[in-house]
């Protein structure tokens, strides 16, 4: 039902309701009422799925040669930018525009990311200023340019470059 409702968000941002994520996901709308009490918990439920897959991706792809930082902040705005109807379903849903992960999501979240910045900086690849929360402020705004329709790769070459630029003082 996540996936069905992932979807059809995708597709058509918040005006999706919930009999028709049990169309698509081949049940009735009892079912989906059994599992998620509203159409908010079903939006959240969506939300921790792709939370989950940053956090996925972060692991299996942030380490290593390069700069994993970049990687990550490359995949989140693809995912951003390919999947607008869901963020404005989540934005929808939570009542404000940026949302943040929650709950385990974000410890998730936080303890990779903040892996991805230690090995970063280890390989002197990113200032030594730069924290986790500068990480969600930095996607929180990439996920503004994005909701605007503004050159998101653009704002995302300058903020990486940013994240680089004291390296040259550091040394």
């Amino acid at each position: 039902m996540v996936e069905a409702a992932r979807t059809l968000f995708a597709e058509r941002g918040d005006e999706v309701q919930m009999p028709e994520i049990a169309r698509a996901a081949g049940v009735g709308v009892g079912t989906v009422y059994r599992h998620f009490p509203d159409r908010q918990a079903l939006v959240e439920a969506a939300a921790e799925r792709r939370f989950a897959e940053i956090e996925e991706y972060a692991r299996a792809n942030c380490f290593g040669e390069g700069s994993g930082l970049e990687r990550y902040f490359r995949y989140v705005g693809e995912l951003l930018s390919s999947d607008r109807g869901l963020t404005a379903a989540i934005d929808s849903a939570r009542g404000r525009p940026g949302s943040e992960p929650r709950g385990a999501a974000r410890e998730g979240l936080e303890t990779v990311v903040a892996e991805v910045i230690t090995h970063d900086q280890a390989a002197g690849l990113l200032r030594s200023d730069c924290t986790v929360a500068d990480v969600y402020l930095l996607v929180g705004a990439l996920s503004g340019v994005i909701r605007t329709g503004s050159d998101w790769v653009r704002f995302l070459d300058l903020t990486l470059s940013a994240l680089r630029d004291q390296l040259s003082t550091e040394h």
